[in-house]
């Protein structure tokens, strides 16, 4: 029986390209780019030159006191989880309020009910019958003790790509970060965090 493999959106094979890319950081040029050393220095070398590929990708940027825009996590998981109680933690004293969409990844779901366990009020703003979120009920929704926004690009799910840019205006207008879980969609739809007003966004 032939098997069709349809959920590219979950995970795909390595791409003969990436992997060919990789294959000498797997064997050859593996030291710990923390390392000071020759071996250390020349996978950090590779690194630094994939985070500036990745902010120009984004159209990102490198400030010039060595605080990169790109942090690189263990997984997408692990930087929704960032993002979130990182700007919820850091502007606890601007105020409590976060908003997210009622259809995102399970990981900010999860992240969102752990912050409301600490004192957080959560907003879950519902989607159309095309599991579209309003801008105009992001806008409705922000209030003065809103710190921030977390809305999905695109969903892992039904493919819906969310108008991203329209409620990052919004959020930028209105003072409050904005968060985007692009895992699903960074490397297939075009993303300009400066022209999208994105202050945090997912990839994977």
């Amino acid at each position: 029986m032939k098997k069709i493999y349809l959920d590219y959106a979950a995970t795909t094979p390595v791409d003969k390209k990436v992997l060919k890319a990789m294959e000498p950081y797997f064997s050859e040029k593996f030291g710990n780019t923390m390392s000071l050393h020759f071996f250390g220095q020349e996978a950090k070398l590779a690194l630094e030159n994939s985070r500036q590929v990745l902010a120009d990708l984004i159209n990102s940027k490198r400030p010039a006191s060595g605080h990169p825009e790109i942090i690189f996590t263990g997984s997408a998981t692990e930087s929704n989880n960032l993002a979130l109680k990182g700007v919820a933690f850091a502007n606890r004293k601007k105020g409590n309020h976060i908003i997210i969409s009622s259809i995102e990844h399970a990981c900010v779901m999860e992240s969102a009910k752990w912050l409301k366990s600490q004192g957080f009020e959560i907003t879950k703003l519902p989607v159309d019958k095309y599991g579209l979120v309003k801008p105009e009920d992001v806008r409705k929704a922000i209030t003065e003790k809103t710190i921030l926004v977390s809305i999905i690009h695109a969903s892992n799910e039904i493919g819906t790509i969310e108008p991203i840019a329209e409620i990052g205006k919004i959020c930028r207008e209105k003072g409050v970060y904005f968060h985007t879980d692009a895992a699903q969609s960074l490397g297939k739809i075009p993303i300009d965090v400066k022209r999208m007003n994105i202050d945090l966004l997912t990839a994977s």
